[in-house]
């Protein structure tokens, strides 16, 4: 053991995988390994993928200081997380998303030299700056442009409601003193959850400008089908614990019900959904129209 790993503490790296090719990824997080002067685990958990990409992973287990596994059924975004978490052994979590590519050669070296300034470290998340050339993804990627690649000075000024569960790095002990709630079965809201949980125990969130680029673009359909999904997370965490409402979606709707008007808004919409999905699908679609059919999709969920 190198000298410096004595006293420098140790990093795993939690990747969930699901139907996608991280061997890029991992190389990557490996070439850049030696800038955390600790030792370094990357632990894959792959959560029942088609065969073809358990495929094209497997040789990954091959790799030292690789550990990948397959799950024999799939167990979810919470569950999986918190099974990655328990088999770490080191003392700080990096948690990625599969869909992410490195920015460049030092970001790890920007994680070990910001890790004291808090407990849990947010990187953020950047996207391609031009958009892609399928009709069909441009509104995963103008979402992710205009409301997912923020920079750290802004998201700092809530930092606990900005935390996003892809590239952040946080203490073990952390995370698995309030792990991840395991019966939001359906995308989304995990990560609310987990930062209204460091909010209420004094836990500080520091964002800084080490962003991810996010690499797995989704047809607009597949997108707006998750984007609901999220939306019924969030009411059923307003609905069972009183949760979420200091999110601008739910202010709008709750605002909405108490002056009177949530059932005819919620009304008036469901006359022009379809009219609305449409250009969501189109080549030229809106975030504001977005907007509007996640304020309509959570008007009808609290009904």
């Amino acid at each position: 053991m190198r000298k410096s790993e004595v006293s420098f503490p140790g990093l795993s790296v939690l990747i969930p995988v699901y139907n996608r090719d991280v061997t890029p990824l991992v190389s990557a997080l490996l070439a850049q390994a030696a800038d955390w002067s600790g030792p370094v685990e990357i632990h894959c958990l792959d959560d029942a993928s088609e065969p073809r990409y358990r495929r094209l992973n497997q040789a990954l287990a091959d790799l030292p200081g690789v550990c990948y596994q397959e799950l024999p059924h799939n167990v979810g975004r919470a569950a999986i997380r918190n099974q990655l978490a328990a088999a770490a052994r080191h003392e700080w979590l990096l948690l990625l998303d599969n869909d992410s590519l490195l920015p460049d050669d030092q970001f790890l070296a920007r994680y070990a030299a910001a890790r004291l300034l808090a407990p849990v470290l947010v990187g953020g998340t950047t996207y391609e700056a031009q958009p892609p050339a399928e009709p069909a993804l441009y509104l995963r990627w103008l979402y992710g442009r205009r409301r997912e690649a923020r920079p750290a000075a802004l998201r700092q000024r809530a930092p606990h409601g900005q935390l996003t569960l892809n590239n952040m790095l946080v203490q073990a002990a952390v995370f698995r003193r309030f792990g991840l709630d395991e019966t939001l079965t359906r995308y989304g809201h995990e990560d609310t959850k987990f930062g209204w949980l460091l909010r209420q125990a004094g836990t500080a969130v520091h964002h800084l400008d080490n962003p991810v680029l996010h690499d797995g673009l989704e047809p607009a359909a597949v997108f707006l089908g998750k984007t609901h999904d999220a939306v019924r997370n969030l009411a059923r965490l307003y609905h069972a614990e009183g949760l979420g409402a200091d999110t601008k979606l739910l202010k709008a709707a709750l605002q909405l019900r108490r002056w009177g008007l949530g059932e005819a808004v919620r009304v008036a919409f469901a006359l022009r959904q379809q009219q609305v999905r449409r250009n969501l699908l189109s080549g030229q679609p809106s975030l504001r129209q977005l907007d509007a059919l996640k304020l309509y999709w959570l008007l009808t969920e609290l009904k």
